[in-house]
């Protein structure tokens, strides 16, 4: 037989090479105009970061200038000099507000005193050394010096990189470039000395009687200030004290950061206030200062705070976005040579005027400082006054005496030793390899920058690296210290061929996937895993009594579509005659028979692993949630715990515990629905969430439903509103509630948490748990994984696509389980608000108290609902606000009676037509509204506002998301089905809160082998054959069946039926039956024609594994007819009390309106009427409803909360899309890299010992592992 379809198989193939191929094979590839976009971005950001800095450094020159002893521009010094040391504070504030902004949103642990003392003393040493060198010192020097001076503060920097003890005899190479910035910067200070001491004596300069004072100072406090970037340099120094102290840094370092930048503004001020006296000068003059003179200080100290924060910003996301050398390293290290060379053309210029002014043929540098007081030139007034101050400055120490310019020569020497000493010492930043979206903390040290060293500080704040060279690890140990693995997890159950098709091809996309560069961060292995669900049909020979399992038909179209999946996407490796490779290249495709029903092993063209996991319901427990504790309990219990726990009695139980602790971090679990489509990118862009964050332990993107027809029109625009605005404000604010099941990236280490995993295997025994467990079991999971303190977190540029329901009926029942789940689990977490907050860093009280205003207004959505529909009838038809207030609530009542005594069929078919009334009545007042403010000639009406508010808010939200800009069609039909959404299915899920269904593909049925036949209790039975006809006798048992009342209400609250359980307690749980013929096998193997599947067994280890699962969590529930009774009563008194609370609140809402407009005009608000130009309309008032008002009010309040997080999330995502596309894949350069089998990895595969490795790990301790926390912030 089996060489009967072999022979068939190779006839096909000469007549039959046809492939089905999806539309969905083709991966997503980044278009040129997007990488072409990609490079102007980078420019653009390098530029602006460059303009930036220059215009910070300008400033802050400027300000010095005319806080100069001989300016001319500003007379009155202590103004000047009161905003220059302001200038110096603005980083300070602004770290005090973040600081504050983190403490009062995330958890923060206070300082040891050790810290405490150590940081804000050296802080205060740097405070006083800035203040004194930019207050004191610098306006007493000429330009040039001041803007070269400010890179001589790399010194210390430069001398720990040479003390660094890690440095060995291989790495002392490394040692040259700090060693030759030390000697650069030191020699500037000699000849910054000598220059200044050349004038006076050499050339008789007459300037300043304590120049030799100011060079000390400014020496000294150079000294000071480099101690800023201790943390930094000092990271590679052993020591315990050290060690100890970084550590209790890092955990309280948002509280010792709020403490050191209030010493800092202190320190600044009593130096700044202690000067200005000190040099004879009093503060009372500030009062007489001309108001020209303070807009131009004002503008140069405004433009150096601006400049300087966005040039630090842009810095930063040039970092971001994978562009750290040309858009960052790059513009820092030549600003300073920039404001260099400009001051230097400026000063030329300005020579050029007053030559030009002075007629003297032979013009020379004496008569150019000679002629500045009788020449201003023709340019702008104020440019031409502060220019002349620099030009003072540069006259009052370099005269012409130095005719040769030998003492203007050591000057510019010195400038030039302190520039290349900088860029030297910072050398190890290009050297600097930076993942994309890298995090603020690993980027830099420090939180933010200084004031007068914009460009130095940002070069010297990046973290220091040091590159062993010695150490010669192997690519396999290289592996283990970065290597990711992702298993992928789905669940099936009823899926169409569609939306199987869709799902396998996003697979074998992920299977071929290659990213751009071969970098050790991208190093990940990927393994598939699909669950299905009762996929077995058993049938019993009612003669022999022998019972045969076949696979369904959904089973069986599942193999067909990997089977054409895998010929489509294998067809692009070989030609049309090596159609036999293109299958039998790849390995042998198994399938075996499991403790749990079967298994079909597929090895993909890339080496990757699929299985399909077949459950057959009358061995282990089906339906999602028991699915998803199948696959946690083996891939992270059995395949990850166990090979370290096995080790445990030969190896040291550290190295184990840390090897584990690692492998946690660094495994993922991909959430999966059977009928999602995406593309690579959408899971590496969560993969570097979860890289770059360690406290993430789940990441989510953006879902798009699909589909056709007004449910699910409705449902694209509302996805996008709550991933527009909630899922933003959430992720910004706090973190995300729920990460959806059907795309999202789960932690390892986060899923095995205490409470986590295990509690997510808990059966069901209460009403309460019967929704809050199984009617979103994603949402419970995350609950679960917030109340542990773990982050979940929001990535708009993830995209991803799921079928929406397309019918009225499934709709209402999908959000029927959607609904009181997700308020069962927000009450449950608002619960334990304050446990959670503090172990969560992410839920800070205040975000508690934005999630209880979130509740509040969801719970209160039917009453406002109604009050808007009574405003619609008063606002069409005139009517009374009583009258309309009575009319508007008639119908809801009406459709609660439905629910409580129709069935659920009944109660969807009557919503449908009330949904038709509401949308007319809405789609009518919002036309009636817009003619009314045409009529009215004006829009300054609540209601018009209010129109005009939505509607440009959306707009500007779409103009935000260009490729959903299309979505914003959809939004006039998901205003018109507001009733409905809010007030109807919000009717129908609390009344049917009793029925725990699932409501969708819930009906199924096998045309090729039939259902089972129902068992009837046969007593006699006798059968005969007379001519053409079979005659059979039956005597059955009559039994009483009990009902419900409310059919739904016993719909799978028992996972199996009578009959199952009189089977499964024939055998042990988990035991394969040896009377069951497993026709399965056979069945599936002949219904492939192209791939041959090899019957295998199952590794003896695993079975035992197995039948633990099952014994302890999955075993098949048994039917308890008394504790289904109880069940069934204690959800319908949980839907009775839900509902009494639930209404009873939203009926004393409309009460407490109907009683105050009873009250009438007392409690309205009359305002005049304004025109659309800006005109007050006389005689006429326009009379606002109070309470309709503050709901208008919190509404919008909520919504510009929202839109305003909506920004800054989107500025971010921007960032990390621009960022993958500069690390992306290109299909031109695809090279093996995934797991495949020429490829395995494993950790125990690894040819060096264990404990070399460690020994060469622990080197590293200091170097490559650095911590931080993230403060950033569709139920």
């Amino acid at each position: 037989m089996k060489d009967t379809r072999k022979k068939r198989e190779e006839l096909r193939k000469t007549w039959d090479p046809f492939l089905l191929v999806p539309f969905t094979d083709q991966e997503e590839k980044t278009g040129k105009l997007f990488v072409f976009l990609y490079y102007v971005i980078i420019f653009i950001i390098g530029l602006l970061m460059l303009a930036f800095g220059f215009f910070s450094k300008s400033a802050l020159m400027m300000l010095i200038s005319v806080s100069s002893p001989d300016a001319t521009t500003i007379s009155n010094r202590p103004f000047s000099l009161l905003f220059l040391g302001c200038s110096l504070i603005v980083p300070n504030v602004l770290v005090f507000l973040k600081m504050l902004w983190k403490i009062t949103f995330t958890d923060s642990s206070l300082p040891s005193k050790e810290v405490l003392f150590l940081v804000c003393g050296i802080e205060l040493l740097v405070a006083f050394g800035t203040t004194v060198l930019t207050v004191v010192a610098m306006p007493h020097f000429d330009i040039i010096t001041n803007i070269m001076i400010l890179n001589s503060v790399c010194i210390l920097p430069a001398v720990t990189q040479v003390i660094n003890p890690t440095m060995d005899k291989m790495t002392k190479w490394l040692m040259l470039p700090p060693l030759l910035s030390i000697f650069l910067v030191l020699v500037g200070f000699v000849l910054f000395f000598v220059g200044y001491q050349m004038q006076r004596t050499t050339y008789g300069v007459v300037g300043n009687k304590d120049i030799y004072l100011y060079i000390g100072l400014a020496i000294g406090s150079t000294l000071l200030v480099s101690l800023n970037w201790w943390e930094n340099f000092t990271s590679m120094i052993k020591s315990k004290r050290l060690d100890r102290i970084r550590l209790d840094l890092e955990a309280s370092r948002n509280m010792t950061y709020l403490i050191s930048s209030v010493v800092r503004i202190v320190v600044t001020g009593i130096v700044v206030g202690a000067y200005v006296p000190l040099s004879g000068q009093s503060w009372s003059s500030i009062r007489n200062v001309s108001s020209d003179k303070i807009t131009i200080v004002l503008s140069l100290f405004a433009i150096q705070a601006i400049s300087s924060a966005l040039c630090h910003w842009f810095g930063v996301i040039a970092c971001k976005m994978h562009a750290f050398r040309r858009g960052f390293a790059l513009p820092t290290i030549f600003t300073t040579p920039a404001v260099f060379v400009a001051f230097l053309f400026m000063l030329g210029m300005r020579y050029n005027t007053v030559k030009g002014a002075s007629g003297v043929g032979n013009f020379s540098l004496t008569m150019y400082c000679g002629e500045l007081n009788s020449t201003l030139g023709n340019g702008v007034l104020v440019a031409e006054m502060l220019f002349r101050d620099v030009s003072y400055g540069f006259c009052s120490n370099i005269r012409v005496g130095d005719q040769n310019g030998f003492g203007m020569a050591l000057l510019g020497v010195s400038a030039i030793s302190w520039w290349i000493g900088l860029v030297l010492s910072t050398l190890y930043v290009w050297l600097t390899n930076m993942t994309r979206l890298e995090r603020t903390t690993e980027l830099f040290v420090r939180r933010l920058y200084e004031a007068a060293f914009i460009d130095q500080s940002m070069l010297l704040n990046t973290r220091f690296h040091i590159w062993l060279s010695d150490i010669k690890t192997t690519e396999a140990s290289i592996k283990t210290l970065d290597h990711v693995t992702v298993y992928l997890c789905s669940t099936m159950w009823h899926e169409t061929y569609d939306e199987m098709m869709t799902f396998i091809s996003s697979l074998f996309r992920l299977d071929r996937y290659r990213p751009k560069h071969r970098s050790q961060r991208d190093r990940l292995s990927l393994e598939g895993h699909i669950y299905f669900d009762d996929a077995f049909i058993e049938e019993t020979n009612e003669q022999s009594g022998k019972k045969t399992l076949y696979a369904n038909t959904h089973v069986e179209l599942l193999v067909r579509v990997i089977e054409e999946v895998f010929r489509s996407f294998g067809s692009s490796k070989y030609s049309i005659f090596d159609e036999h490779k293109r299958l039998s290249d790849t390995g042998e495709q198994k399938i075996m028979s499991t403790p749990y029903g079967g298994r079909i092993c597929y090895v993909l063209p890339n080496g990757n692993h699929l299985y399909i996991h077949l459950k057959d319901k009358l061995r282990i427990r089906h339906k999602k949630r028991w699915s998803q504790v199948m696959y946690l309990y083996y891939l992270l219990g059995w395949k990850l715990t166990r090979k370290y726990l096995i080790r445990q009695d030969s190896e040291d139980h550290k190295i184990l515990e840390q090897q584990l602790k690692k492998e946690k971090q660094n495994t993922y679990i991909l959430a999966l629905d059977g009928d999602m489509n995406f593309q690579p990118s959408a899971l590496m862009l969560l993969i570097d969430r979860l890289r770059m964050y360690p406290t993430v332990g789940a990441a989510c993107g953006r879902i798009h439903p699909t589909g056709f027809g007004p449910t699910v029109w409705f449902q694209k625009f509302e996805y996008a509103v709550c991933h527009w605005f909630q899922k933003t404000a959430e992720h910004v604010f706090g973190c995300v509630l729920c990460s959806p099941g059907c795309f999202s990236l789960f932690r390892g280490a986060a899923l095995m948490d205490d409470n986590v995993m295990k509690k997510y295997a808990t059966k069901a025994t209460e009403a309460a748990q019967y929704v809050q467990y199984d009617q979103g079991e994603d949402r419970w999971l995350c609950t679960l994984l917030l109340q542990q303190g773990w982050r979940i977190e929001y990535t708009a540029s993830s995209d991803s696509y799921t079928n929406a329901p397309q019918e009225f009926k499934e709709f209402y029942n999908q959000r029927r389980r959607w609904g009181p789940s997700s308020l069962a689990n927000t009450l449950d977490l608002l619960n334990t608000g304050k446990e959670t907050s503090r172990k969560n860093s992410s839920i800070s009280r205040l975000y508690i108290l934005y999630q209880i205003l979130q509740t509040a207004f969801s719970i209160l959505a039917p009453a406002t609902v109604c009050l808007m529909i009574a405003g619609c009838f008063t606002f069409i038809f005139g009517l009374n606000g009583n009258i309309s207030l009575f009319l508007a609530v008639l119908p809801p009542v009406f459709y609660m009676v439905i629910c409580f005594t129709c069935k659920s069929d009944n109660q969807i078919l009557v919503a449908g037509f009330m949904s038709i009334f509401y949308a007319f009545l809405m789609a009518a007042t919002f036309l009636s509204i817009i003619v009314d403010m045409v009529k009215q000639q004006t829009f300054i009406t609540p209601s018009g506002l209010f129109f005009i508010f939505l509607v440009v808010l959306y707009f500007v939200a779409a103009l935000m998301h260009p490729q959903e800009f299309h979505l914003v069609l959809y939004g006039f039909i998901y205003i018109i089905c507001v009733p409905s959404a809010y007030l109807l299915l919000n009717i129908y899920a609390l009344v049917n809160l009793n029925n725990i269904s699932w409501g969708t593909r819930e009906t199924a049925t096998y045309e090729k082998l039939g259902t089972r036949k129902a068992k009837k209790n046969v007593k006699y039975e006798k059968k005969c054959k007379c001519l053409c006809w079979n005659l059979e006798f039956q005597v059955n048992e009559d039994q009483k069946i009990s009902a419900s009342s409310n059919p739904e209400e016993v719909v799978l609250l028992n996972d199996a039926s009578e009959s199952q359980n009189e089977e499964t307690e024939n055998f042990e749980a988990g035991a394969i039956d040896d009377t069951v013929d497993e026709r399965w096998i056979q069945q599936l193997q002949e219904n492939t024609d192209h791939i041959e599947l090899v019957e295998d067994k199952l590794d003896e280890d695993e079975i035992p594994f197995w039948k633990g699962l099952i014994h302890y969590y999955l075993e098949p529930l048994k039917e308890d007819k008394q504790k289904q009774s109880e069940i069934i009563k204690d959800l319908r008194d949980l839907r009775n009390k839900a509902t009494f609370v639930f209404f009873f609140i939203n009926c004393l809402w409309i009460v407490c309106t109907f009683f105050l407009q009873l009250i009438g005009s007392g409690v309205s608000i009359n305002l005049p009427k304004i025109s659309v130009d800006g005109e007050t309309v006389k005689d006429e008032e326009i009379h606002i409803d109070a309470i309709g008002l503050v709901i208008l009010l919190g509404f919008a309040g909520l919504l510009m909360v929202q839109f305003v997080s909506m920004i800054y999330h989107r500025i971010y995502t921007l960032i990390h899309r621009m960022a993958y596309i500069g690390s992306a894949s290109k299909e031109s350069e695809k090279k093996p890299l995934l797991k495949s089998k020429a490829e395995p990895w494993d950790p125990e595969m690894i040819p060096e010992p264990e404990k070399n490795i460690q020994k060469k790990r622990k080197s590293f301790d200091g170097q490559l592992e650095y911590s931080g926390i993230n403060c950033h912030g569709m139920d």
